[in-house]
Formats: C-alpha cells, structure tokens, sequence
C-alpha cells in the first residue's frame, strides 16, 4: 500500500527515528485513522510507512517538525539555510531521495575523493551536480558551528597548480584575491569555513548550476547559491570550478582552478531571489574560462 520507493523509506525510517515516542504514536495514530494497534516504536513506525500514500505527505504531517527535516539534511551534507522554511526542506529532502546518483553521506572513517563525482558519468550536468554536492559537503563539514564529522578536506582534491580567484563585493567596497598551488588553495577555502565560520547553500536546480565541457578535456562547473554564518544569511554566491580527468583514473577529476564571487546582501540588486539565486554566466561567459 505504501507509495515510497526504497530510498524515500530509508531517509523516512531516519526522520522517524527522530520523533519523540509520543509524536510517533500520535503520527501512527493519525495515519492509520487509529485502525492499527501498535506496541512499540519499530510496529509504530511500520504501520507509519505501510499507510503512507507519498513521502511527500508523510513530511508535510505537523509532527514531522520542521527542525527535524533540518538536521536530517544536514547530517545527509544538503546544507540548508536555517531561516529555510519548511516547504523549502521538504522539497530539498524529496530532490536528494529522487537522486540516483546522489553521493552518500559520509562518515569521519570513510574517506571520498574526487572520484566520487565522477564515476559513471557521461552526462556533464549531472557530473556537475553531483561534484558540487560532493564539494560543498566536504567544506561544510569543516565548519565547526554545524556539529559535523570534518570530512578528509586537503590538497589532494586539487591539481598541483591550481589556482583560486577568491571576489567579494560589499556595498563600500571591493577585493581580489588571488591563490597558486594546491596546497594554498586548500588552505585559504579551509579558512573561510573553518576561520570564518562560514557555510555554503549552493542552488542545483537547473538555474543555479550551469556545465559545459571543452574539446581538450576541461569540465567547467558554475554553481550559485547563498552563503551564511550561523542563522544569518550574508549574501550569494557564485563559484566556477574547472575540473580534469586524472590520467591515471579515468574515474577520478581534480580541480584544476576556482573562481568565487561573493556578494553581500547589502550589494544586491533589489528583487534578487535569495532562497534560490540565479546564476548570472551564461554560456559564453564560461567558454572564457577554458581558454
């Protein structure tokens, strides 16, 4: 009877086990139309799932609290805004279940590469998706403020001559920074999370997160999205990655350069979305990226 797909049953199972046990009860109650007589949590949680028609509906019930979707994402690495509203959680939440390519969560004794994004991909948007999840994840989780395992972040994701162009715009002034080597790369991305307790929200949907590829090999990857320090939101973002294949793994890309571009709220233009910035590249503007 029920509508969930394996994946959707497994991150509802998760969310579940977050309720208290009265607000299991009382959601077991309120699904089954007290038709089902349950004993304990597991028998509660198995009526739960069989007679619930969506996922959808099942995080939209008012004892799945908003709280709840939001530290179940963020343990997933889909960092949200924390002044993100609870229909925005529940979209994110169904958009990472409908994923099939979505990469795991990981924990502090399994280490990930750069393979991770790559591997078994030929359709570029889809890579370009799936690295920017990869990568954000792994530099949020340096981020004290968020309770995180650190993922193994460090020079190793990045080519030995990489480089980093590092924009930021307020409304008194602007500055550029640029970073040669993996090594200095690593290092100055690591600060604005680790240091300045910074966290990225990149937009993956289709108008937030732009690829294209060039003949030698170069996939570039544009992403937008907000960035935030603890509940406030200081601005939006936009970061463009080039990435090459390894020639020892076919599997495996590295970054080859950086360039992000942050905004302060108070630089924005009026009637610029926030929640879900665009990004402002188009297609020609990247094609100056692999030249």
């Amino acid at each position: 009877m029920s509508g969930l797909t394996k994946k959707e049953r497994e991150g509802c199972i998760r969310i579940l086990k977050r309720l208290s046990h009265a607000d299991l009860f009382a959601l077991s109650d309120t699904v089954t139309n007290r038709m089902i007589v349950v004993e304990n949590m597991k028998e509660a949680m198995e009526a739960i799932l069989t007679y619930t028609q969506s996922a959808e509906e099942l995080l939209k019930r008012k004892k799945v609290h908003r709280d709840i979707i939001f530290k179940y994402l963020a343990d997933e690495g889909e960092i949200m805004p924390p002044t993100a509203e609870k229909n925005q959680l529940v979209k994110r939440a169904l958009q990472f279940w409908s994923s099939a390519k979505t990469v795991p969560a990981q924990t502090n004794d399994k280490k990930e590469d750069i393979s991770s994004a790559g591997e078994g991909i030929s359709d570029y948007q889809a890579l370009g998706q799936q690295f920017c999840q990869w990568f954000f994840q792994l530099l949020n989780t340096q981020n004290p403020t968020l309770g995180q395992p650190a993922l193994d972040w460090g020079p190793q994701h990045f080519w030995e001559d990489a480089r980093l162009t590092l924009c930021s715009c307020t409304e008194q002034q602007q500055q550029k920074e640029d970073f040669q080597g993996a090594q200095v790369v690593s290092l100055r991305l690591l600060a604005l999370v680790r240091d300045e307790r910074i966290f990225f929200c990149p937009n993956l949907e289709p108008h937030g997160l732009k690829c294209i590829t060039s003949p030698h090999g170069l996939v570039v990857v544009a992403v937008a999205g907000t960035i935030h320090r603890e509940r406030a939101c200081l601005g939006i973002f936009e970061q463009v990655f080039g990435l090459i294949r390894s020639p020892l793994d076919s599997h495996s890309w590295k970054i080859k350069f950086a360039h992000l571009k942050i905004r302060g709220q108070n630089a924005l233009a009026g009637g610029e979305d926030v929640t879900a910035p665009a990004l402002t590249y188009d297609s020609g503007d990247l094609q100056l990226f692999c030249e």
